[in-house]
């Protein structure tokens, strides 16, 4: 029995000493823990994120009631400059940058920073300000740039990292500032706003957006740009911060923009179809016996234009662009602008015909003259 109990202490002895971990490996292990898909995504695109900083000419009205000198009886225009800011992302080694066009529209000086702050003055290549999208350039060669992915892959819930130059903080350290979130959500649509923007089909993160984001790239966790950050929802007129609510455009949206730009300064939008409409009041309904108020009537089709070859009379009631109810003119042009069509696009009309509705497709093409109709 006295055997026993040494016997008992050296089999503890031993069997502690291999539970034990070794400080060396527990070392390695943390370190290991902290190479993550984020770290991982983050060392991919960091190189190709700059900082955008510029000089913009605004223009403000001036009530002369309001101005203590007096200076005339009627308001005038003041125009002045304000600093602005924002990121952006190189897409190219012969740099080539995506940005939003709110950062750098009216803009006198663009200076792009890159990671380790060699900065350079680029040139605005054009900017398509329907879809909030611009592509300036670099004079310089053999660049980091971005690997871009497919924004029509995303899954809700996967990872979302924001990289860019929030409150200007890339002149700080000369590197973009790094926030992680999800996926929230996708084919979120805005709409025409006020400032002439659309945004149609976004991708919502809640990876942390700030003022001076805007333009730089949502990446996925493989390191692929899926998105460029673009605007925020506050939820207060009092506060410009995050709430992780942030929108992002999609990147195969920005590609098919960016391409355009770089091959003619500017997405051609400016289309003629040689329809003329007019809106429908009841008068016009009762005297023409038309069985419905909705929608627009046509009063002409030029000859020889898209509306001619598509087979449009006049008469023709239009209830439907790309099935969406239109009432007025100003619908038309709404609906199109915010489907994002361009020259060389077909659109949808839903036509009432003789109590017969039919669907017909519709070219738009470049003007030719001012007489352009929608």
């Amino acid at each position: 029995m006295n055997r026993f109990y040494p016997s008992l202490f050296v089999a503890i002895f031993l069997l502690s000493c291999q539970l034990e971990t070794p400080p060396f490996a527990q070392q390695e292990g943390i370190d290991k823990s902290r190479q993550t898909a984020i770290t991982y995504a983050i060392e991919q695109i960091s190189n190709s994120v700059v900082g955008i900083n510029v000089t913009q000419l605004k223009q403000q009205q001036v009530n002369p009631f309001f101005d203590p000198f007096w200076g005339g009886f009627f308001p005038y225009t003041r125009t002045f400059k304000v600093d602005n800011m924002g990121s952006g992302v190189l897409v190219s080694p012969d740099g080539y940058i995506i940005t939003n066009t709110h950062v750098v529209d009216n803009a006198t000086e663009i200076v792009v920073t890159l990671r380790g702050g060699k900065s350079y003055e680029a040139q605005l290549v054009g900017m398509d300000n329907l879809t909030d999208i611009a592509l300036v350039k670099v004079d310089d060669s053999d660049l980091p740039f971005a690997n871009l992915g497919n924004s029509d892959e995303l899954i809700v819930g996967e990872w979302a990292i924001a990289l860019g130059n929030p409150l200007g903080l890339f002149d700080v350290n000369h590197q973009p500032t790094a926030t992680a979130g999800i996926i929230s959500g996708v084919k979120m649509d805005f709409g025409l706003k006020e400032s002439g923007h659309v945004y149609q089909n976004m991708i919502q993160t809640d990876a942390a957006i700030n003022p001076g984001n805007s333009g730089g790239p949502l990446v996925n966790a493989l390191g692929e740009v899926i998105g460029i950050n673009t605007f925020i929802m506050t939820g207060s007129n009092y506060s410009s911060g995050s709430i992780g609510i942030g929108f992002a455009i999609p990147i195969n949206r920005v590609k098919e923009v960016a391409e355009d730009l770089k091959k003619f300064g500017k997405v051609e939008r400016s289309y003629t179809t040689g329809v003329h409409v007019q809106a429908i009041d009841p008068v016009m309904q009762r005297y023409l016996r038309l069985p419905t108020s909705e929608g627009v009537i046509i009063t002409d089709v030029e000859k020889r234009s898209s509306g001619e070859r598509a087979g449009l009379q006049i008469g023709d009631v239009i209830l439907a662009v790309d099935n969406r109810k239109i009432n007025s003119p100003k619908d038309i042009i709404r609906v199109i602008d915010e489907g994002l069509h361009k020259v060389g696009d077909n659109v949808t009309l839903t036509i009432l015909r003789e109590s017969n509705s039919i669907d017909i497709q519709l070219t738009l093409e470049e003007p030719k003259s001012k007489w352009w109709g929608f």
